[in-house]
């Protein structure tokens, strides 16, 4: 079989691209490279047709492509010494073609930027209430587990809590211990000033106790743990394990999601708990170098001027924070379509939702507590 080739003649007053040979699909992808590589700086191009043995219609759409690309870019294509058969054939492959659809230009103006507030929060709205019905479906089945014991996954449970709290650990008590570390010398350097040295016990006891302690273990789990929960069911749902759940007659909420929310629930007060003793060692460390605050004075500082109240507003925070964290993770893990990019998608706004619904959580926390007076 002859294989197709293109020449440029320009000779002549008007350059003539000569394609002689067979212009066949067998030979489409060697000749393609010539076809897209082939241009004119003159206003008219002939195309010279005499030389083709064949043409078949992927030979037809190459021609058509490059005469409308030509075209487009205001040179002037006539096909000559082509039978009425094949000029046929590429006038119909030519037509045929796409169009290319332009860009559309966003709107402008006052009401498309008003439409559009109103479509965002309407966006929010949905959201909000689908996460409260994810909500729902989670407290259904476990009020369902309750009735029903043996409807527990003790084994999944087990390893939720060993991997959601027991290799965390490890990362907790590390950040603990650094900020225990900068808050005693960030409070040393501004209570030197007033010679109030003693006073950073206080500070860092009730810091870390009562609000940073349980907060940062939340991001950090959150960050860690929640991104793990979306990744995961994310792409069991890509792969349409889900549904093969399902048709099986295996709930994936009761299986996947509650599981790991129960582990979530318990594991993340101990890792507060273990983040507030490492933060208080820390301070308590950083006490001694930088102030001469001794242990034995530290100790006794943190028994006679820190509230057990203080410990306590922190560990009933810590379930709720661990709530949202997961359920927050799992919804927007239920909400992957189809695709490693949605899952990429969903796994890192699980994270920025659970954080920023954490802090908010932690804020509504301060002012229930304030106004109580505790």
């Amino acid at each position: 079989m002859t294989a197709p080739t293109l020449t440029f003649d320009e000779s002549k007053d008007a350059p003539v691209l000569r394609i002689a040979g067979r212009l066949v699909i067998e030979h489409l992808e060697a000749i393609e490279p010539a076809f897209h590589k082939a241009t004119s700086d003159a206003k008219t191009l002939c195309v010279d047709l005499d030389g083709l043995e064949a043409l078949d219609t992927s030979g037809a759409w190459l021609i058509a492509v490059l005469k409308t690309r030509l075209e487009a870019q205001g040179v002037t294509v006539e096909l000559i010494d082509a039978s009425s058969n094949r000029k046929a054939l590429i006038d119909t492959v030519q037509a045929a073609l796409p169009a290319e659809d332009g860009i559309e230009a966003p709107p402008r103006g006052l009401i498309p930027w008003v439409a559009s507030i109103g479509a965002a929060t309407a966006g929010i709205g949905a959201s909000a209430m689908s996460l409260v019905s994810f909500l729902g479906e989670i407290l259904s089945r476990f009020a369902y587990g309750v009735v029903r014991p043996r409807r527990w996954r003790t084994a999944a449970l087990v390893s939720q809590m060993e991997e959601t709290g027991f290799h965390a650990i490890p990362i907790v008590i590390l950040m603990s211990f650094l900020i225990g570390i900068v808050l005693a010398f960030q409070g040393a350097s501004q209570l030197r000033q007033f010679g109030a040295e003693v006073f950073v016990v206080d500070l860092i006891a009730i810091s870390i106790l009562r609000e940073l302690g349980i907060l940062l273990t939340s991001i950090i789990v959150a960050g860690r743990s929640g991104s793990a929960f979306t990744a995961s069911i994310g792409s069991m749902k890509v792969r349409e394990e889900l549904d093969a759940m399902r048709t099986l007659g295996l709930d994936p909420i009761e299986v996947l999601v509650l599981p790991r929310v129960i582990a979530l629930v318990i594991m993340l007060p101990i890792l507060g708990f273990i983040a507030n003793i490492s933060g208080l060692f820390g301070g308590a460390l950083m006490s001694w170098i930088e102030l001469g605050v001794s242990p034995s004075m530290f100790i006794t500082r943190l028994q006679e001027n820190t509230d057990i109240w203080h410990l306590a507003i922190g560990m009933i925070k810590a379930p709720f924070f661990a709530a949202i964290i997961a359920t927050v993770s799992c919804w927007q893990a239920m909400q992957v379509q189809g695709s490693a990019d949605s899952v990429g998608r969903h796994t890192t706004t699980s994270v920025v939702q659970a954080i920023f619904l954490v802090i908010v959580a932690d804020a509504v926390f301060s002012i229930f507590f304030s106004e109580l007076g505790v």
